[in-house]
């Protein structure tokens, strides 16, 4: 799901948030996002965080950035939650 945070806050755009049943999943999903924006935009993220244990990792590419949670991660923090004013856009599979 992407969240538009523009009217929002100033430092970056939109989230995206995605998940991952395990560790495993959420490094394949983080690494073929990267794998995927560096093919389309020649674009590397800036920062990348949590690789160690895969229970949330974040790609800051600048005004978009990337979370990829394991299922509990994302439920314990509910950042669509925390963001329940943004709009809110889903892949057509998950309307």
């Amino acid at each position: 799901m992407v969240l538009d945070l523009r009217e929002f806050v100033d430092s970056f755009d939109a989230l995206i948030i995605a998940a991952g049943r395990n560790d495993r999943q959420v490094r394949a999903i983080a690494e073929e996002v990267e794998r995927r924006v560096e093919l389309a935009l020649d674009l590397k993220p800036t920062r990348v965080e949590g690789w160690t244990t895969a229970q949330w990792i974040a790609l800051d590419y600048g005004d978009v950035i990337v979370h990829v949670f394991d299922l509990e991660t994302r439920e314990y923090y509910d950042l669509e939650h925390l963001w329940s004013a943004a709009p809110v856009f889903r892949p057509a599979h998950q309307r």
